[in-house]
């Protein structure tokens, strides 16, 4: 393992961090700053430390270089945990490029990967990689291309996202503030295959935060978790948070947490709102708590190497439900957040000329942590990066008051009718305000007279008789007739991918 004098230390404590390039080098220096410190305790599995920590990403990257060559890729495909994490750090360590592949994919999707890829070595168990002690760190440009991560694919084939090392080092949440706290510990249980894991996986590390970490998402468990180890961190997705609330979050004790975080998907806000009265602003050492938590919401996507804004609902010191509607409203007026880390966002036109102030437009971005590319497909790559640098998301946005950017929805989410454009969004939240439903996803249907028209699939509360013409109803006296869906259909379940997004290529087969 890398030395540092004490010297180097000691500036570390005082914030004059040694200087970190790569991902090779950051556990070497993390274990310098941290210790004997818990940097993570795995449901079900062990607990490492930072200096264990940093002596595995040691001897997988010694492991690592005896068998490739720089710039070479190695296929990750292990069980999700930190294993899988830190063996990213290894192979980064070793000069070669990481492509850690979900192990919930099918063994057709593994091949196609592996084809796209050819790499010089597939890893299917941690043990294959794990070497001795004692070789120095490999020498890569921050600027080299330090892992591909694969898009989850909701309404396509994934695509492999070059990201460098310095798009990853430069991807810090705004939850690395809680570095300056100590004794924090986080939970959740994201894919580390997946860039939002791997990103909190990363932030966390850096910020010295401990994290009790579950490789499946279960949230009865999730929720035992904070009542018994009392962190002050929940980072998940929206539907983890709804399955939280399914099984029994409002009769837990949650107050222990200060900050839930969500990403990966829109929030709805009334959900937001109930979380942060389930945690609290303060738990004084007798266990008497007060106020309501902070809520964050993250907006970004692979291509942007994680988020690049954040919508931030302060703590406060009571509880939300107690604040009139009007003023709780103000908080929705934030729209996707205030960028960070150097991003800057534009709503643009089709000539990618800035549009006027309440003109619906694509969202562009332009950040240090964006996409080098997409791994060997320059259509794809030129259709999302242009010649200056800015990303096109494909999210659709307006500018309001203030220069404050609103999301409006996924460009793909746009049904086309009758010469209207239905936001998918809009009619989602309209749903998704009926108190028995629970989750909405709208999709367009072919229709040969308006082209398209609009069709939700809906999760309602357990037990409940709402059916759909009661649902219909609802939304004929809260959208406009062209936005109504023509079609409901009620289920058990919504398809999802490995980060719990809806496949919304799915949901038209229930309706043909």
């Amino acid at each position: 393992m890398l030395e540092f004098s004490t010297v180097e230390s000691n500036h570390w404590m005082l914030g004059q961090r040694p200087k970190v390039e790569t991902l090779g080098q950051l556990m070497d220096v993390l274990a310098i700053q941290y210790g004997d410190r818990v940097l993570v305790d795995e449901y079900g599995g062990t607990a490492l430390t930072y200096i264990q920590a940093a002596e595995l990403v040691e001897r997988i990257s010694n492991s690592v270089a005896e068998v490739v060559n720089p710039n070479d890729r190695v296929v990750l495909h292990l069980p999700n945990g930190y294993h899988l994490f830190l063996a990213c750090l290894g192979v980064a360590r070793a000069g070669a490029v990481a492509v850690p592949i979900n192990d919930q994919l099918t063994d057709i999707e593994v091949e196609r990967i592996v084809a796209e890829c050819e790499p010089a070595l597939v890893v299917t168990a941690i043990e294959q990689i794990v070497g001795e002690l004692g070789e120095p760190i490999a020498y890569v440009d921050q600027s080299d291309t330090a892992a591909v991560f694969y898009t989850s694919g909701t309404t396509g084939r994934p695509k492999g996202v070059e990201l460098s090392h310095k798009a990853l080092l430069s991807r810090l949440t705004p939850l690395t503030m809680l570095s300056g706290l100590g004794g924090v510990e986080a939970v959740y249980g994201l894919p580390l295959s997946h860039l939002m894991g791997f990103i909190f996986a990363l932030s966390m590390s850096m910020a010295g935060v401990k994290v009790n970490f579950f490789p499946r998402f279960d949230a009865e468990a999730v929720l035992d978790a904070i009542e018994s180890r009392r962190p002050q961190l929940f980072v998940g997705v929206p539907t983890m948070f709804r399955m939280l609330l399914e099984a029994g979050a409002d009769s837990k004790d949650l107050h222990s947490i200060r900050v839930w975080f969500s990403s990966a998907d829109a929030m709805p806000q009334d959900l937001a709102r109930r979380f942060q009265d389930f945690g609290a602003m303060f738990t004084f050492p007798n266990g008497v708590s007060f106020g309501s938590a902070a809520f964050i919401e993250g907006y970004g996507m692979v291509e942007l190497g994680g988020a690049v804004a954040a919508k931030v609902l302060p703590p406060l010191p009571f509880k939300i439900g107690l604040v009139p509607e009007q003023i709780r409203q103000l908080g929705d007026s934030i729209g996707v957040g205030l960028p960070f880390g150097g991003a800057t966002l534009k709503v643009a036109g089709s000539n990618g000329a800035e549009v006027v102030p309440g003109v619906v437009g694509e969202l562009w971005v332009k950040s240090p942590g964006s996409l080098k590319g997409y791994f060997r497909d320059r259509v794809a790559t030129d259709r999302i990066l242009d010649g200056d640098g800015w990303v096109r998301t494909g999210d659709l946005a307006r500018r309001g008051p203030c220069g404050l950017i609103y999301f409006v929805g996924r460009e793909k989410d746009v049904i086309k009718s009758g010469g209207y454009s239905i936001y998918a969004r809009e009619v989602e939240e309209v749903l998704e305000e009926h108190p028995l439903v629970m989750e909405a996803s709208v999709v367009g249907l072919e229709d040969r007279k308006l082209g398209e028209v609009p069709a939700a699939v809906v999760r309602i509360v357990q037990g409940s008789d709402l059916d759909e013409a009661r649902l219909l109803d609802w939304c004929k006296d809260r959208l406009a007739h062209y936005k109504t869906p023509r079609k409901i259909r009620i289920v058990a379940e919504l398809p999802r991918t490995e980060t719990a997004k809806v496949r919304r290529g799915q949901l038209r087969s229930l309706f043909e």
